[in-house]
């Protein structure tokens, strides 16, 4: 039950983080629900089909597009409210990313995959329906960009298997998993920290 509330929330932050994004672009109502569509469960879709899990969940409960439809009409109807919070993209976007993580490493352990692979899993269905948000929406992708996103997913991730060993109710190592997520991905772009760039400027 847990696990499905996590995944219902993270259906919720992800969804609304479509809308914004597309009511920026100026989208028609068909638009803003397919923007909001894909970000909620494009990763997860991605996720299911590399799993050989079909049809994959969306299609087969119900809930979820009841969820995406409620969340893209509230966000709709409370949109002035929503636009007073300057950084409420990057917060919802931001707990999304932390939410689907846990919910992409908790199915690669259920399919009783290596702890590196289920990290991937998590981080694609962290990232990859922001991935696709991005591309319609015409921006670069933040994974693809040098801010401190997939790498938060995949610290999370890690972390997971690290709190996991200890004597810890697995309750509380969920909660824990998600918060490295949020609090690495906020004091990342607090203090402005970010990979690398390989781009060095000529002198």
């Amino acid at each position: 039950m847990f696990y499905f509330i996590i995944d219902i929330l993270g259906t919720i932050a992800f969804a609304i983080s479509g809308v914004l994004v597309a009511m920026d672009k100026k989208l028609d109502l068909f638009g803003v629900f397919i923007i909001a569509f894909v970000t909620a469960v494009g990763g997860g879709t991605l996720r299911d089909v590399l799993l050989g899990d079909t049809p994959v969940v969306w299609m087969r409960e119900w809930v979820y597009i009841f969820t995406i439809i409620t969340t893209v009409v509230l966000s709709i109807l409370l949109r002035k409210q929503l636009k007073y919070i300057r950084t409420s993209l990057f917060l919802f976007d931001t707990i999304g990313i932390g939410l689907y993580t846990l919910v992409g490493v908790e199915k690669g352990v259920e399919a009783g995959l290596l702890p590196i692979i289920c990290v991937a899993l998590g981080t694609i269905t962290a990232c990859f329906g922001g991935v696709i948000r991005d591309l319609l929406c015409n921006e670069i992708p933040v994974i693809f960009r040098r801010e401190v996103y997939a790498t938060a997913c995949i610290l999370g991730g890690f972390s997971y298997f690290l709190f996991i060993k200890f004597p810890i109710q697995t309750t509380y190592v969920h909660v824990i998993s998600i918060l490295v997520v949020i609090v690495i991905r906020l004091l990342a772009v607090k203090f402005k920290i970010a990979l690398p760039n390989i781009y060095k400027a000529k002198v």
